[in-house]
């Protein structure tokens, strides 16, 4: 080592040299340092090449804390000033929509008293924003309330669905009650879509990505729906489809 070390330092001072890089496990310190010192004498840059246990955390976003710096691992979704704003065009939004379309939500009422026996509002359990648990609102458009740990998902066709049901699920107005969720801050304008949380007992099994939909607040629509995977997921990859989005 000592007479490759000499080399080195000729080599370098010979003007041929822009720069020395040393490719040497990261957990021999002391050889490091001892490496270091001989070096110095030379007046070009010495740079230490990453090993393989250390290459991948490099790339990741460091920051400072106090007198030392650590490296990010798993970020958060959002920052600070990010939830700020996302809260408050939440807020702005939801409270315009429940004034602009009350007259509609009334109407959706009324004709669900008319149609069928039942209550006019349907509330379910469901996982929120770190797995926080909240009552879901929606328009009533089946003839159950099913809860706990047997609730089947709504199908084509489906006959537990009441006549006025179907048009209020086509048209998406079942789900305006949920304006009331965004804003209580139990959700967001947009962002996944909540599922009954037996459901997500059940995914969260199968899929192993499928915490991250709990990163966010649930919303009233999301990317996954934008794009066409919303309603029925009748098989395993359906919702993996969804999780991706």
């Amino acid at each position: 080592l000592r007479d490759m070390l000499r080399e080195a330092i000729r080599t370098a001072q010979s003007g041929r040299v822009e720069e020395i890089l040393l490719a040497i496990p990261w957990d021999q310190r002391r050889l490091i340092d001892q490496i270091v010192a001989v070096l110095r004498v030379v007046p070009i840059p010495i740079r230490l090449a990453p090993d393989r246990s250390i290459e991948g955390l490099l790339h990741k976003p460091r920051k400072e804390i106090g007198s030392t710096w650590v490296v990010d691992l798993h970020r958060g979704p959002l920052t600070w000033s990010e939830c700020a704003i996302k809260r408050t065009f939440d807020i702005v939004f939801s409270s315009l929509a429940l004034i602009t379309l009350a007259p509609t939500m009334l109407i959706a009422a009324i004709l669900i008293k008319l149609d069928s026996r039942g209550p006019v509002f349907f509330s379910q359990l469901r996982n929120g924003f770190n797995n926080n648990e909240f009552w879901i609102l929606k328009f009533r458009t089946m003839r159950v309330m099913e809860q706990g740990t047997e609730v089947k998902q709504a199908t084509r066709n489906d006959k537990r669905i009441t006549r006025l049901g179907h048009w209020l699920r086509r048209s998406s107005i079942d789900e305006l009650p949920q304006f009331l969720n965004v804003l209580r801050g139990e959700m967001s304008l947009v962002g996944p879509r909540p599922h009954a949380v037996v459901h997500d007992d059940e995914y969260k099994k199968l899929i192993s990505r499928y915490a991250f939909r709990l990163h966010l607040k649930p919303g009233i629509t999301g990317w996954a729906q934008v794009n066409g995977l919303r309603g029925e997921t009748a098989t395993v990859d359906l919702m993996e489809k969804r999780v991706d989005l």
